[in-house]
């Protein structure tokens, strides 16, 4: 096999680590008295004062290729160079990028770019930066072509990791609203710094986020850092607009919630950025009709009277003819009459009803027994643990 003229040589860039002394102590009664003690004092690498401590104070050059993370800018030097004792004509090269779904070109690609001619030591170069979208096994393709009839070809494999572990979960509450909670784990080999978690919500919802103090600063503080295996969990709120809950239907079908974009950095700066696909709820199962609570007081004494809303939706495709049945509810009392005719509702429309209750016990109590008759079909529509009330002692007992 022949010789080639050409070699190829392939890097990554990279910002520089903070070099680490290496910590050897003992005790000044033992054997080598201070003699490692004062090594370490005199090491250029450690920061005076806290010699024992992991920490330099010294940049070094990476010496490996290093992890490569999705989200993060893969960024490479590539260097063709003659290494032969003649001038080589017509070198060109082409660069690609393959992952496990497509082959994507970097280098080589652009019209009007000519061969060069190389003299001996002579190089070509180029920088590229490509932004990991794909896990999984990547190979990056150099093919050199040269004196118009020879080429040859060099791999570069190398895999990309999944920097962070994001689990999320829906939780559907009165009045229609949804709230997610994501916990983010950072499982990379060192620490991160949290820059940005947000919710893109769809056009159907708006999104009030909950990891945010009165003044507007997040919960975790002006530098969100990460070590290595831990998690933050956040939380947010999502509303139906105004014309989703207009549409009892279109609100039920509303799988679609949004996507969590996440900007960290790691090492001295680096940057990195995942947006989640899109993140889809699954719609509790409705029958014909729907009932939400839309008004509702947090906290309530014992034996006081207090006063809510419901919202019923006639989610099915007939006309129903409504009745109101109370039913008995633990540790509280129904003040109303039970079997109250509320009337016709058209399909796809919604009727809002004022009731009212007094506790009996302390607690937090479930509202249950809400019973709505369909006379047309004679169908009963039972609504239990609708919603939860923290009932308190009477001030005045509180105090005596």
């Amino acid at each position: 096999m022949e010789e080639q003229l050409l070699t190829v040589r392939v890097m990554r860039l990279s910002k520089p680590t903070l070099s680490t002394p290496i910590i050897v102590t003992s005790d000044p009664k033992d054997l080598p008295g201070n003699l490692l003690n004062n090594a370490l004092k005199h090491d250029p690498t450690a920061v005076p004062g806290t010699e024992t401590l992991a920490a330099g104070q010294f940049l070094s050059i990476t010496q490996n290729f290093g992890n490569i993370y999705l989200g993060e800018t893969f960024s490479g030097y590539i260097c063709v160079v003659n290494t032969s004792s003649q001038t080589v004509t017509g070198v060109s090269m082409k660069v690609d990028l393959q992952t496990t779904s497509e082959r994507i070109p970097l280098v080589g690609y652009r019209a009007g770019v000519k061969p060069k001619d190389l003299l001996p030591g002579d190089t070509l170069e180029e920088v590229i930066h490509h932004d990991v979208r794909e896990l999984g096994l990547t190979m990056l393709i150099c093919d050199v072509s040269y004196s118009s009839t020879f080429s040859f070809r060099k791999c570069y494999k190398f895999p990309v990791l999944k920097p962070l572990n994001i689990t999320t979960k829906f939780y559907t509450a009165e009045a229609d609203r949804i709230f997610l909670e994501a916990q983010i784990q950072n499982i990379t080999t060192g620490p991160i710094c949290l820059e940005k978690v947000s919710l893109e919500s769809s056009d159907l919802f708006k999104v009030l986020n909950l990891n945010l103090l009165e003044n507007g600063d997040s919960v975790f503080g002006h530098i969100n850092m990460m070590p290595v295996q831990t998690t933050r969990q956040f939380l947010y709120c999502l509303l139906p607009q105004p014309a989703l809950l207009a549409d009892q239907k279109l609100l039920n079908g509303a799988t679609n919630i949004g996507k969590l974009d996440i900007v960290w950095r790691s090492n001295l700066g680096e940057k990195g950025r995942l947006q989640v696909c899109q993140l889809d709820r699954q719609v509790p199962a409705y029958r014909d009709m729907h009932l939400s609570i839309t008004e509702l007081p947090n906290i309530v004494q014992l034996e006081k009277p207090f006063n809510f809303k419901c919202r019923i939706t006639n989610t099915s495709e007939r006309l129903m003819n409504l009745v109101l049945n109370l039913l008995p509810v633990t540790g509280l009392a129904w003040r109303g009459i039970s079997g109250k005719h509320l009337g016709p509702l058209e399909p796809n429309k919604n009727l809002e009803i004022p009731l009212s209750l007094v506790p009996l016990s302390t607690g937090l109590l479930f509202i249950s027994g809400i019973q709505i008759v369909d006379r047309n079909s004679k169908e009963p529509f039972v609504h239990d643990e609708i919603a939860k009330i923290f009932v308190i002692q009477d001030e005045i007992a509180a105090d005596s």
